[in-house]
């Protein structure tokens, strides 16, 4: 479904994602992690064009997306979820679901009710006024609304109580478990490859480890740069 070789990314003269290749199957829960700083987001952000980029090939079902727009992405199914959720605060959490399915036109917001029963209970409340669990909920909703083929997560977990990482990742299980395909960036390395299928391992813009996901669990070098394990 997504095929990315050769991405780069800088920043000036500072090369943040340097010649990263990697796959996402149809159906697959695939995760990307690392370190603070490592890369992670960038390469999300470039391969939904929302910055510059170079690539030997950047394909998504079949199609070069090298040259396409950002607005053009949804309409064809590839959504992300960025890093601090970026909802519309002034907005109802009505109207931020509202404002997902209007690149598509499509989606039901009953459906998500159904699926976050607490955005249901605040659907009339001004979305900046929700917990940051709240607010993830409606992001990963909202992004819900346009119907996606290939869902793109950036650190859902970031700034939430271990209760409320857990109900998200629950979730996120849930969807992939009804056919939608996920890139997950995660900064929880634990919780990540436990959810995902394979997993790529990013550092100082590199991919230096990638596999199955119970493999990379077991990998030595992983558990203790990541999952806070000794040497021994």
């Amino acid at each position: 479904m997504l095929e990315v070789r050769q991405l780069q990314v800088r920043y000036g003269g500072i090369r943040a994602v340097k010649g990263v290749d990697l796959d996402v199957g149809e159906g697959e829960l695939v995760c990307l992690i690392g370190a603070n700083g490592a890369g992670k987001s960038s390469t999300l952000k470039a391969i939904c064009r929302l910055i510059a980029s170079d690539s030997s090939r950047l394909s998504y079902l079949g199609s070069d997306i090298r040259k396409s727009l950002v607005h053009e992405l949804p309409r064809r199914g590839l959504v992300m979820v960025p890093e601090g959720r970026g909802i519309f605060p002034q907005l109802t959490v009505h109207e931020n679901l509202a404002m997902g399915a209007y690149a598509r036109g499509g989606g039901d917001p009953a459906a998500q009710y159904e699926r976050f029963p607490r955005l249901k209970e605040r659907r009339h409340q001004v979305a900046g006024t929700l917990s940051g669990g709240e607010q993830q909920m409606l992001a990963i909703a909202r992004a819900l609304m346009s119907e996606p083929k290939l869902l793109l997560l950036d650190e859902p977990s970031m700034g939430l109580a271990p209760q409320m990482v857990a109900k998200i990742f629950e979730i996120v299980r849930e969807i992939a478990a009804q056919g939608v395909t996920i890139l997950l960036v995660e900064q929880n390395a634990l919780l990540a490859l436990e959810l995902a299928h394979r997993g790529y391992v990013m550092e100082s813009g590199e991919i230096s480890l990638a596999g199955e996901a119970k493999r990379l669990l077991e990998n030595p070098r992983v558990r203790e740069a990541y999952l806070g394990e000794g040497a021994g």
